[in-house]
């Protein structure tokens, strides 16, 4: 249990550190301006984003409140893996989602939203995110693929 709770801890503090460091780079490309381009591609451009709701802006209707709900579900999920013993199957991939998502939450309390810079628009305009999503994204398909795995095996 020591091991894994070391990967968890590790795995979380790396994925926040780098996903804010991440951000102040993309907020001193423009020195801060909202809806900045930074970058122009073909497919993926930098723009710097403050995304005031959840994915896709949902729920910015609950303005400052939002915060506080996330931080309730965040709190409620790590206790939750820890409670049921999920920590020690999904170490990895559980650090990755709640370092995403501490990261996330930490712009808020600070930036008032959550500080957007990769924006998609391959044939379509996509979305617009960062490390942090990305790495909450990541860490739910480990955690699918290793549970169909399992159960594969156990099939077997």
């Amino acid at each position: 249990m020591m091991r894994s709770l070391v990967v968890f801890f590790l795995v979380l503090i790396g994925t926040f550190i780098i996903d804010q460091n991440l951000k102040v780079m993309a907020m001193d490309a423009v020195n801060g301006v909202e809806y900045s381009t930074i970058l122009k591609g073909s497919c993926i451009d930098l723009e710097l984003h403050y995304n005031r709701g959840v994915a896709f802006s949902m729920l910015a209707f609950l303005g400052d409140n939002l915060k506080w709900v996330q931080l309730l579900l965040i709190v409620g999920i790590f206790i939750y893996v820890f409670y049921d013993g999920y920590i020690k199957e999904f170490a990895f991939p559980i650090g990755l989602i709640l370092g995403g998502a501490f990261g996330n939450l930490y712009d808020r309390f600070i930036h008032e939203g959550v500080i957007d810079y990769i924006a998609w628009h391959c044939g379509f305009n996509f979305a617009v995110f960062n490390y942090a999503d990305v790495m909450i994204n990541l860490g739910v398909g480990i955690i699918l693929l290793l549970s169909y795995l399992a159960y594969r095996k156990e099939k077997r």
